[in-house]
């Protein structure tokens, strides 16, 4: 059954406009039963005011009064033919106020470590634009030198499994062009949760860097060796030397 607009109003309104029981303006609304219980005892939407069902083409008088007489019926939604197909209308996530600030980070973050999804799929997961997108992808955004790239499930987002079939999702279409992937793409098409647990490739401090062929060996070297050689046929002229020179 489709749930009513505005159903914590439309729940005040029935409580206290109709004989109806806790159960059917629960069920109708899509709220507990010890909620609707609260709402008549003033503890639960105080100060809400009550929207009217029958004024705004949800439910008919005739409906209220069968399920009055009736405790075990259960209302039906009007149907109403201009709001058909409302809620399958497509747009871009919506994204809390307080989280909008982030957006161009995860962004950063999938187009560096998922450069295979599309812009729309990024647009999808992240509720952003395909400018927003293009700007961080050639990273002419106005605050690109401030912008870290932060994974959008732990910003809150995305969830991991939205992240993780748009990536397999990009894969499958990949292989289907028959493009050939790298090592290093075909690591970046597997999961965020796997790749998050792989261990990380250690690296050299840059204040080493160079020296990888660098020896500490104690053995001396061809040069070394050949002055050693060479100082033992050329020995300076001692005093001995010189006495018997003399005589």
């Amino acid at each position: 059954m489709a749930k009513p607009i505005m159903a914590k109003a439309t729940a005040v309104w029935l409580v206290d406009n109709t004989t109806l029981t806790f159960k059917q303006v629960a069920e109708f609304c899509e709220l507990h039963e010890l909620e609707v219980q609260g709402i008549a005892d003033g503890d639960v939407a105080a100060g809400v005011k009550g929207f009217d069902p029958i004024s705004n083409n949800q439910l008919t008088r005739d409906e209220i009064e069968t399920a009055e007489h009736n405790p075990k019926h259960s209302l039906k939604l009007k149907f109403y033919a201009a709001a058909a197909g409302e809620e399958k209308r497509r747009g871009p996530r919506y994204t809390p106020l307080s989280k909008r600030q982030d957006r161009p980070a995860s962004i950063l973050w999938l187009v560096k470590f998922h450069p295979e999804l599309a812009d729309a799929q990024i647009s999808k997961l992240v509720g952003t634009t395909k400018p927003t997108i293009k700007a961080l992808r050639e990273r002419t955004h106005w605050n690109i030198n401030n912008i870290q790239p932060i994974d959008p499930v732990a910003l809150g987002l995305c969830k991991q499994v939205e992240l993780d079939a748009a990536v397999q999702k990009a894969s499958e279409k990949k292989a289907k062009e028959g493009g050939v992937m790298s090592d290093d793409e075909r690591r970046k098409l597997v999961s965020t949760e796997q790749s998050l647990g792989a261990p990380e490739e250690p690296k050299m401090p840059t204040s080493i860097a160079g020296l990888e062929t660098f020896s500490l060996s104690d053995a001396p070297s061809e040069v070394e060796r050949k002055i050693d050689a060479d100082s033992l046929f050329n020995l300076p002229d001692t005093d001995d030397d010189e006495d018997e020179e003399g005589k």
